[in-house]
């Protein structure tokens, strides 16, 4: 455990040389990202967090901003000693929280690599949508968020192939504390439209989507990564949402080169 900000945050710090920060989507713990720390090419330091509130680090209660667990991240570097600029990769609420690492502490990143997610903010259907999740979880737990997301979550053919990283991944959800999740909900719900910052970004940027993704589909994404001037992308098949856990092969090869085209 790291403190931050009087937070205990759960970090998994592996390998060396390069920093690559991986954050995970809600509300999901650092697990998510095993394939990927597995298979990083020598020469690349692995950051995978727990967020406030998620897996093992601490839960605060209330409203967890995008921009707090933002500064949380920045903290996090601070105290492993890493002030180099990061890759950071995001998944689905990474991405949110990249959008407020990227407008704060601009010089401390080296390159982006957004993965199913979305600039834009909530439509107020979505917020309503939250705010009943929020209210049912509070009231009879996490077994709501799991049945409701796990479905949206994955590609139809991932529950066959993949069923127990699925299951396994429906097990944090349900471990998951009611508040922390209320807290994460209060924070995405709130967080504003990023459109307007794409045009700006100047870091190499990789845009990353699962093929069947139902919550940021494949037009979304290619639409958000032709915003942002020389970004690449690249569609995962056979994957949903969870592109990174359910073609591991392909999101790790489309990573592996991005990395490889940064060295060079």
């Amino acid at each position: 455990m790291i403190r931050v900000a009087g937070v205990a945050l759960q970090v998994l710090d592996q390998g060396q040389g390069q920093p690559i920060l991986f954050v995970h989507g809600f509300p999901l713990d650092h697990s998510m990202w095993n394939a990927q720390v597995a298979a990083l090419p020598p020469g690349w330091r692995a950051i995978v967090p727990d967020l406030r509130g998620c897996g093992r680090s601490q839960v605060t209660p209330g409203t967890v901003t995008m921009e707090q667990m933002a500064d949380d991240l920045a903290g996090l570097l601070d105290e492993l000693g890493i002030h180099e600029p990061v890759v950071y990769c995001g998944l689905s609420m990474g991405g949110y929280i990249a959008w407020q690492f990227l407008r704060k502490y601009p010089a401390r990143l080296r390159a982006l690599v957004l993965c199913d997610t979305r600039s834009t903010a909530d439509t107020p259907e979505a917020v309503q949508s939250r705010m009943k999740m929020l209210d049912h979880v509070l009231r009879a737990g996490t077994a709501y968020v799991a049945e409701g997301m796990m479905p949206r979550l994955f590609a139809a053919e991932s529950f066959q192939r993949i069923g127990e990283q699925i299951e396994s991944l429906r097990q944090i959800i349900l471990a998951s504390h009611p508040q922390s999740i209320a807290a994460a909900l209060r924070g995405i719900a709130a967080r504003p439209d990023s459109t307007p910052a794409l045009a700006g970004i100047t870091v190499p940027t990789l845009v990353l989507v699962g093929e069947h993704d139902v919550i940021t589909p494949v037009a979304e994404a290619r639409s958000m990564a032709a915003a942002i001037p020389g970004a690449q992308f690249e569609i995962i098949p056979r994957a949903g949402h969870m592109a990174p856990l359910e073609n591991p092969r392909a999101f790790n090869a489309a990573l592996a080169g991005f990395l490889a085209r940064l060295r060079a």
